[in-house]
């Protein structure tokens, strides 16, 4: 169960997480537990020369673009990260933010906080000449600094963390397709 500390101040914040607005959705959500649902989409266009993938990204103070390329082994230009490099970044920035918004919870004010993830690729199914699992294991490796009980902020933000969540739980998927 999350929880916010108690805050008088009117702009608080603790590790770069806005506790008061932290504590105004929680006290949403336990009012309404189908607050905390949210959708989240991506949508994106392969392009024929160049960059080849490109999406716009809405967020909630406007939009922004990212973009991946292939390595080249695989047939990218390697002009932009490549897919696996943004699962990483994307599970490496939720990771962080958990743990700096679990800190901020139990009122430890971090000094560091670096969050890394790694991962091997066997490309070999990619490929379409083998059947070994393409990733096996992913790494994260996290320093930090600050007062309190570092530990038990790492071992919550695992259980907390929503992309440690959609890495170590099998997700249904489902793919809608129109071919025109």
């Amino acid at each position: 169960m999350l929880r916010i500390m108690t805050i008088h101040e009117d702009d608080m914040k603790l590790n770069n997480v806005d506790m008061n607005k932290a504590g105004a959705f929680l006290e949403e959500v336990k009012a309404d537990r189908n607050k905390a649902i949210k959708i989240k989409r991506v949508e994106g266009e392969w392009n024929f020369s160049g960059v080849q993938f490109a999406a716009t990204l809405e967020h909630a103070t406007g939009k922004t673009i990212v973009e991946a390329d292939g390595p080249p082994i695989m047939g990218g230009s390697g002009l932009k990260p490549d897919p696996v490099q943004y699962c990483l970044f994307g599970l490496a920035a939720c990771f962080a933010q958990t743990f700096a918004s679990i800190a901020a919870e139990k009122g430890i004010e971090l000094k560091r906080l670096k969050v890394s993830a790694e991962n091997k690729v066997n490309l070999s199914r990619s490929l379409g000449i083998g059947d070994e699992p393409i990733v096996e294991n992913v790494k994260l490796f996290v320093t930090a600094s600050g007062s309190g009980d570092l530990k038990e902020v790492e071992q919550l933000a695992k259980d907390r963390c929503p992309g440690v969540y959609c890495l170590t739980n099998p997700i249904k998927l489902d793919i809608e397709s129109d071919f025109s």
